[in-house]
């Protein structure tokens, strides 16, 4: 009989559930065989059978995961996982573009990174009639606040595959970036997102580009919206601690745990009420803790049963897999939050702008820590394949 893996329990919590990949597809064949490597001998057969379930080359319709998300850092691993291939590669864009600069080549080469990303996930997408196997790719990073460049990175990256759906930042430009290309017909994730006031603007906006398509005749048979929140991206931020010290309130490991989900959980009821067209997408999710004697996986255990996308790493899958049959998963997303963490939540500011609908105004957006961090973070990562490829244009031009 078939054992079912923490992946598949966990899908199995609402008929609407997604679960899709973290990272490149490009790297999942190399992370298979990695954990395969390190795993012990006894549970390897079955943990194979159970990893080899969550993505099916020769039927990728049958796979466990529903799509990707990739980022800047994602990307760049992909490359690097692969060297010898991606040389001879970059090096032909080189040659075949004789014109082009490093930046305009660095494009190029991440734009290929992302197409053979999407045709990977090409059949489930046909196979479901345009609902799953979505690639979800992000816009340069560098570029968060060029408003009308974000529009044209977009439509590029869309014309690589019908799949690519555009990851864009929730700056104050990126909401707007968000209904421009909703209006279009371009499927969409908003991303560098953590707030609950940057989720419902950029909800608002996708309705109010929705709308504008509709008006206008634009197809929309073959799109989706998605808003993301990066769960650990927000509670991992120094400033929480300071301004909780400041007031002398002390968090533990699970305040601040509780903090994200509530966050996340106080999203999901919002837009099911009010009938967002977008779904909501849980990422940058931690393992822990070690309760009555057994490891737990908070972050995405209170999130279960609701109709949402969570996306996992590998460091997200290993624990995960780890855990294996002694994680139980029912439907928690509905249930309360305990009232001791919405008092101490109550009395800190950086919770307060993250759990009210109104904490934050669309100008602050840009300057939240998180903000600040993860586009820094994924800068430096586009940087980095920028600058790989300069060395090649180096060594092929001299």
């Amino acid at each position: 009989m078939m054992r079912k893996s923490p992946v598949e329990r966990l899908a199995e919590t609402h008929p609407n559930l997604e679960v899709w990949w973290d990272s490149s597809p490009l790297i999942f064949e190399r992370w298979v065989e990695d954990t395969l490597a390190a795993a012990n001998p006894r549970r390897k057969p079955v943990l194979e059978e159970q990893l080899r379930r969550l993505y099916v080359p020769e039927d990728p319709a049958r796979s466990v995961f529903r799509g990707s998300t990739t980022n800047p850092p994602f990307s760049l691993k992909a490359v690097q996982s692969d060297p010898a291939f991606w040389d001879r590669r970059v090096d032909d864009l080189i040659r075949t573009h004789p014109e082009a600069g490093q930046k305009e080549l660095f494009w190029l080469t991440y734009k290929e990174v992302v197409r053979r990303g999407a045709e990977m996930y090409l059949p489930l997408f046909e196979a479901s009639d345009c609902q799953y196997g979505w690639l979800s790719a992000q816009l340069d990073p560098r570029l968060s606040t060029e408003k009308e460049v974000m529009i044209r990175q977009a439509e590029e990256l869309r014309a690589t595959h019908p799949n690519v759906m555009v990851k864009v930042p929730a700056t104050r430009e990126g909401i707007e970036v968000l209904k421009a290309l909703t209006a279009k017909g371009i499927s969409t994730n908003a991303t560098v997102c953590f707030t609950l006031p940057q989720m419902l603007a950029a909800a608002r906006a996708v309705k109010e580009g929705m709308e504008l398509a509709v008006e206008s005749g634009v197809d929309l048979s073959r799109w989706r919206s998605v808003i993301t929140m990066m769960v650990g991206r927000l509670t991992e931020r120094e400033e929480l601690l300071e301004q909780a010290r400041w007031r002398g309130i002390e968090l533990s490991w699970a305040d601040i745990h509780w903090f994200g989900i509530a966050v996340f959980r106080r999203a999901y009821r919002i837009f099911q009420d009010r009938g967002y067209p977008s779904k909501l997408l849980a990422c940058s999710l931690r393992a822990g803790p070690r309760a009555a004697g057994r490891e737990r996986f908070w972050d995405v255990e209170k999130i279960a049963g609701g109709d949402i996308i969570i996306t996992l790493a590998p460091y997200a899958l290993e624990p995960l897999f780890a855990m294996g049959d002694g994680l139980i998963f029912r439907p928690e997303i509905e249930e309360q939050v305990p009232d001791e963490v919405l008092d101490k939540m109550s009395r800190i500011p950086y919770c307060i702008q993250a759990y009210d609908p109104n904490g934050l105004s669309p100008d602050q957006f840009n300057a939240h820590p998180s903000t600040r961090y993860m586009l820094g973070e994924f800068s430096k990562a586009a940087a980095g394949l920028e600058e790989y490829v300069g060395e090649r244009i180096s060594r092929a031009r001299g």
